[in-house]
């Protein structure tokens, strides 16, 4: 296996001959955005419709967590065997050849005729959704170091903006024409911004002097995490804190299903709206990192979330008491979120793609772990039992903060 120095040599000399002098055009930084926050809905879409699916697939209360599950599951075998590729290939071709198969996927989805067929096309557009990742790197290869980091930030808003608006997308979708549509019309979305995509991006990969071989990307992710004890508690920080996330956004649509409230698909995927204190926690949490403040910022933030259970035990009496507990819980998430990749990244910013690929595997087995585990909570004692797994999640993450600070 080649060496970091012989890695870091090798980005450099690609860096040095494909040096852009500026940032890309407007107009594909917005197109990667818009991209990038289309490819990451897909991995949300089902959860406003959970009790939708196990109607329509006979799924009880205990299996319905496992839609999303299979889903994250996916997408972290995704970041760790697809996103080296962008290491490998040229760009435009592999952005749109995974937009093209994500297309197909969300086809699949959208007609699935039994249980068996929807797990495993939800698992194939979970592993394709990476391609995510695979284009915010490319955009910031495409922009001069001064432009780097405002071009990465637009496209990482698109991300944001993708997971925010894909509850309510779906809820309104799946009202005015069935939960199939969510699928179809995002098959269609898909396969139009690869069309645009192939027009827009310049062809282009790394020269065959900097490429490494496949089969060492994936072990060199692993000796890096085996390597840094500050990339290990921030993945694990990364796992329960979106434990704690999909626990309740995978399970709310029960009890809001149900009476009291039976509300509709529409008004469940509205709750998603709350997730806007996430994109305001991004920008918070960066400005505090810049000034030295990562510690504080993700203790102040566990609090928050460990504090978020609390307004939220209340859901089935009151629908503010989950809109408060949903916005702290949507605040705290992002903002330690953003700063562990800034922390991350900075072990070694040769590798940063690597390293961010790695840290997203944690990210996606924290969901599917919360996804499964609250489903079989509240199968078993109802929201109460969710709540108490929520605030388990929360609790255990603070307290790994507390006893490694110096991470």
């Amino acid at each position: 296996m080649p060496s970091d120095c012989s890695t870091a040599s090798g980005r450099t000399a690609r860096d040095t001959t494909l040096a852009p002098t500026g940032p890309p055009p407007t107009r594909l930084v917005l197109l990667f955005a818009v991209a990038c926050g289309s490819a990451v809905a897909n991995v949300y879409f089902a959860q406003p419709l959970l009790v939708t699916l196990g109607d329509r697939f006979s799924l009880g209360p205990g299996l319905l967590g496992a839609l999303v599950t299979v889903t994250q599951l996916g997408y972290a075998a995704g970041l760790f065997l697809l996103v080296p590729l962008g290491d490998l290939a040229d760009r435009r071709k592999l952005i749109t050849v995974q937009l093209g198969l994500l297309s197909a996927a969300l086809l699949a989805v959208g007609l699935a005729p039994g249980t068996a067929a929807l797990l495993a096309a939800l698992a194939v557009v979970g592993a394709l959704a990476v391609v995510a990742q695979t284009m915010v790197a490319a955009a910031a290869h495409l922009a001069a170091p001064a432009f780097r980091g405002r071009v990465v930030g637009a496209v990482t808003s698109g991300v944001i903006t993708g997971i925010l608006l894909a509850r309510t997308v779906a809820g309104i979708l799946a009202d005015l024409a069935g939960w199939r549509s969510v699928y179809l019309f995002s098959a269609v979305l898909t396969a139009t911004l690869a069309v645009l995509l192939r027009r827009a991006l310049p062809p282009g990969g790394p020269p065959p002097a900097a490429r490494l071989p496949y089969r060492s990307l994936p072990a060199s992710t692993v000796a890096l995490f085996a390597r840094h004890r500050l990339l290990r508690v921030r993945g694990t920080l990364a796992l329960l804190v979106f434990a704690a996330f999909s626990t309740l956004w995978s399970t709310v649509v029960q009890p809001l299903s149900s009476p009291p409230w039976s509300l509709s698909h529409t008004a469940i995927g509205a709750f998603g709206l709350a997730g806007a204190a996430g994109a305001l926690a991004a920008g918070v949490a960066g400005r505090w990192n810049d000034r030295g403040l990562a510690r504080r910022t993700t203790g102040t933030a566990l609090v928050l979330l460990a504090l978020s259970w609390l307004p939220l035990a209340f859901t089935r009496q009151s629908l503010w008491a989950l809109a408060v507990g949903a916005v702290l819980l949507d605040f705290a998430v992002q903002a330690v979120h953003v700063t562990n990749q800034t922390l991350v990244h900075a072990v070694r910013p040769d590798a940063g793609s690597r390293i961010i690929g790695g840290y997203m595997i944690f990210y996606s087995a924290g969901s599917a772990l919360g996804a499964t585990a609250s489903s079989l909570a509240y199968a078993a004692a109802g929201w109460t039992g969710v709540t108490a797994l929520g605030a388990a999640f929360s609790c255990a993450a603070l307290l790994l903060w507390a006893t490694t600070r110096s991470s």
